[in-house]
């Protein structure tokens, strides 16, 4: 089943269909479930599937709500074929996520506490394991929460003044949702130690400089240059075998976890998952034949 028509047969909870919309110079289908837009890219930009987040007054703060309706979104995702790429965004201009919603967190129980912690580390691993690439579309604060997102994420692209940081020092905890383990894996454990223990927040350009993102953009007057960054890169990936792009993304995720040795193993057995495609014979015959592949993700 698409995405889009599992979305649409949700109506019944929340989930409502939406006319074809132009965003800019792109045409999208759309769907609305609750706190969460998500919109299958058409045309030139086919098998990318944007996630917006749409909570505008709380600066997108992780609510139930909205840590319910991308995890089960992402479940969607990982069983439709058609998708080819991942980007996390935010429905508003100049904003990301600011991170849990303090105020929702403030009402719970103690003893709510602890579950929830649990399913948004949860929902964070569910960005990371993901077959497909998932690039982080930062344009404005990713802080606490929202960071530990957008670190899961494969990618990351930030406009030049996003704001950035694992601030939960700040009120005493610290970063329950992965941040204290992927910071120091893509920063080093001194910077990282350095912006955890001190709560500094920065911005666009100083994270691509300590390689927390993979580029830094300058903030157009729409305040969406981030994503329309992330959407040409995306596109960069869409004509490649998907095949290929999954088990690369799977090698190249445990296999840094590991020794070389193990990682040159998990490199070997996925390696032989492409073996017996059709897209890798589609591959060679296009070299070989001077045109462009049609890859079919078979």
């Amino acid at each position: 089943m698409s995405l889009g028509r599992s979305l649409a047969l949700r109506e019944r909870g929340g989930a409502v269909s939406l006319s074809t919309s132009v965003v800019g110079r792109r045409h999208f289908s759309a769907e609305v479930a609750d706190e969460l837009l998500v919109r299958r890219c058409e045309g030139d930009y086919a098998g990318i599937v944007e996630l917006s987040m749409n909570r505008p007054k709380a600066r997108n703060a992780l609510s139930k709500n909205l840590v319910d309706r991308m995890e089960e979104t992402l479940a969607e995702i990982e069983f439709d074929t058609s998708v080819r790429a991942v980007i996390l965004r935010s429905a508003t201009a100049g904003m990301f996520c600011a991170g849990a919603d303090l105020k929702e967190r403030a009402k719970m129980a103690p003893e709510e506490v602890g579950p929830f912690v649990a399913k948004l580390r949860r929902l964070v691993s569910s960005f990371a394991n993901v077959s497909v690439p998932v690039i982080a579309a930062i344009d404005g604060a990713a802080l606490g929460g929202g960071l530990e997102i957008a670190l899961a994420c494969d990618m990351r692209v930030a406009s030049d003044n996003a704001k950035m940081g694992l601030v939960e020092t700040k009120l005493a905890i610290i970063p329950g949702a992965g941040g204290t383990q992927r910071l120091p894996r893509l920063v080093g454990p001194a910077i990282a130690k350095e912006l955890v223990f001190t709560a500094k927040i920065i911005n666009g350009s100083e994270a691509k400089d300590i390689g927390l993102v993979n580029a830094a953009v300058e903030q157009n007057e729409n305040g969406d240059a981030a994503a329309g960054a992330a959407l040409e890169m995306a596109k960069s990936i869409v004509p490649n075998g998907p095949i290929g792009v999954r088990m690369a993304k799977v090698a190249i995720s445990k296999g840094i976890e590991t020794s070389l040795e193990t990682g040159l193993a998990i490199e070997q057995a996925c390696y032989a998952q492409v073996i017996p495609t059709e897209d890798r014979l589609e591959g060679l015959a296009a070299f070989r034949e001077k045109r462009t592949p049609q890859y079919k993700g078979k």
